[in-house]
């Protein structure tokens, strides 16, 4: 695992055919609640060893297109089991059935230089 600024670059992965953002917006009682259900989603992307960027409104996500649509299912799955009544989320896809998608790190590097 590489940190650079912002976002993880985990070694030795597949091709990258589809990159993914989604913003998850619990229905929750406070602001508080709020965040610990985000950051609760946010844990679980982590943990699912794809690359990631979180930025201030939503989380980017890169990794091969049908583990990426299970990743953006069971983002809505966690915030529910954490709490909150009902959730909803901003979701968006790049896919490239054939090669890769514009990565992360050539997306974003040159600005946080």
């Amino acid at each position: 695992m590489i940190w650079r600024g912002f976002f993880v670059v985990l070694k030795g992965e597949s091709i990258m055919n589809a990159s993914v953002a989604i913003q998850v917006l619990p229905a929750a009682k406070d602001e508080e609640d709020l965040i610990r259900i985000v950051d609760e989603v946010i844990d679980y992307i982590k943990g699912t060893g794809l690359t990631y960027y979180v930025g201030p409104c939503e989380t980017a996500i890169e990794g091969e297109y049908e583990e990426l649509m299970e990743v953006v299912k069971n983002c809505q799955l966690i915030a529910i089991q954490a709490g909150c009544a009902s959730v909803s989320s901003y979701v968006k896809i790049t896919y490239k059935p054939e090669g890769e998608v514009l990565t992360i790190d050539k997306k974003v590097t040159k600005h946080h230089q």
